[in-house]
């Protein structure tokens, strides 16, 4: 019996050993007080930070959760609920009610540009446009990504701008970053 167990608890430790270094591995970062762990989706790391509350009301509101657990690859500029809560008041309560979807889609999908761009990729190509590049967003509108200093900004369409204040939490389908504004497309008037 002690030549049969002790081969199996040998074989044991070696797999908990091997599954404790792969999730050791895993680099992380953390967001809203939860760990962002690069291989999940979007969707499974966002509902875990506590910064993130708003945005992962509104895109349950706006029916973009399964999209956002898709293959992507997705880049997110995820505004905080402090940056929600900069909005005049009665704003999100009022972009959550179900005949407001259609505007509340196209404010969350100006926050998202496809492809995996991580911010030195974006730095490079701001560096490369003379101090600025734009990129086209998912819902069709324009984003004006610039540096100050070492920092990362956006400006929307209308002018607002918002400051990059966690830079590239990857994950299964893309790239994170969270910002400090809500970014507005042309269309929205807040």
């Amino acid at each position: 019996m002690q030549k049969i167990f002790k081969p199996l608890s040998l074989l044991l430790a070696a797999i908990l050993f091997i599954a404790g270094t792969s999730m050791a591995q895993e680099t992380t970062v953390m967001v809203g007080g939860a760990a962002m762990y690069p291989s999940k989706n979007i969707i499974e790391n966002a509902v875990n930070s506590q910064d993130h509350t708003t945005l992962v009301a509104a895109v349950k509101a706006a029916g973009l959760v399964e999209t956002l657990e898709g293959d992507g690859p997705f880049t997110v500029f995820a505004p905080t609920n402090e940056a929600f809560a900069k909005l005049p008041a009665g704003t999100v309560d009022n972009l959550l009610k179900p005949e407001n979807k259609t505007q509340l889609t196209s404010i969350l999908t100006y926050h998202v540009i496809a492809g995996n761009i991580d911010s030195k990729t974006l730095m490079a190509w701001i560096t490369k446009g003379g101090g600025s590049y734009s990129a086209k967003t998912v819902e069709g509108g324009t984003l004006k990504f610039w540096m100050k200093g070492k920092s990362l900004y956006i400006t929307d369409e209308n002018g607002g701008t918002a400051k990059v204040t966690i830079k590239d939490v990857y994950q299964k389908n893309g790239v994170i970053h969270v910002i400090d504004t809500v970014l507005m497309p042309k269309m929205s008037k807040m």
